[in-house]
């Protein structure tokens, strides 16, 4: 057999392979005949768990230690997804709210001061009042990284420069003892 006769084959067995672009397929929204509800789109079977649903359980659980480290990642969270309704300092005031939503309660009133870090956890993770559910946008061991920010926000609103380093105080321009 010669080359070209011999490509002119493969040539056209190949161009007969071409099934798996050309096939019937439905896009999310439409109907389907498929289902007896008529969706493409399906709820999955009852039980079914995501592959990491453990370990996102295990980390919404078990509170980190506190860190440096863990007060960043709150910060930087907390910014993220907190400040447009909370405001950077917690009071409740930022703008969202300023057009027209519902204001949310100061990170600083009594009752939430003395609330443990595992409301504000669960807060985020199921919403409250008019909040809604942030679990699929902060992951679980963020959650808890932005409890920690919140606690230094509560924390910093009553320190005195006495408490803070020599440094510190000096930093934000000099010794103010008390």
């Amino acid at each position: 057999m010669s080359w070209p006769l011999l490509l002119c084959l493969t040539l056209a067995l190949l161009a007969g392979c071409n099934e798996m672009g050309s096939q019937p397929r439905y896009d999310n929204a439409e109907p389907s005949a498929l289902f007896a509800d008529g969706k493409v789109l399906q709820a999955p079977p009852e039980g079914t768990v995501a592959q990491d649903q453990p370990q996102r359980d295990r980390a919404l659980s078990n509170r980190p230690a506190m860190s440096a480290a863990l007060l960043k990642r709150g910060q930087e969270r907390y910014a993220i997804n907190c400040v447009p309704c909370h405001d950077a300092a917690g009071d409740g005031h930022g703008t969202v709210p300023a057009r027209g939503f519902p204001q949310p309660p100061s990170f600083h009133e009594q009752r939430l001061v003395e609330a443990p870090s595992r409301y504000f956890v669960d807060v985020i993770t199921h919403g409250h009042g008019v909040m809604y559910s942030y679990a699929d946008r902060v992951e679980p061991a963020d959650r808890w990284a932005i409890a920690a920010y919140i606690r230094a926000l509560q924390t910093s609103r009553n320190a005195s420069a006495a408490q803070l380093s020599t440094i510190d105080r000096e930093a934000l321009g000099g010794d103010r003892g008390g």
